[in-house]
């Protein structure tokens, strides 16, 4: 039963941790290329700008997801 539990805890941390890497490598790559596009063309950069806004939210959503699934592993199951 405790090797069971502490399994539980291992995926938890393993879910949350990789979700806040993979997060964190995205926003990184997207507000580099962003910076790259509005430098090569600022004309664009108000609808570049919306577009990376609604990227976030994806990204971030992503990572909430994985943070969803953790929770209900470790209170739930």
């Amino acid at each position: 039963m405790e090797l069971m539990l502490g399994l539980k805890f291992i995926a938890v941390a393993l879910l949350i941790g990789f979700g806040a890497i993979g997060t964190a490598i995205g926003f990184g790559n997207m507000g580099g290329k962003f910076l790259e596009a509005c430098a090569r063309q600022p004309e664009l950069a108000p609808s570049l700008q919306v577009k990376m806004f609604i990227l976030a939210g994806l990204i971030d959503a992503v990572a909430m997801i994985g943070v969803g699934i953790a929770m209900v592993l470790l209170f739930v199951l």
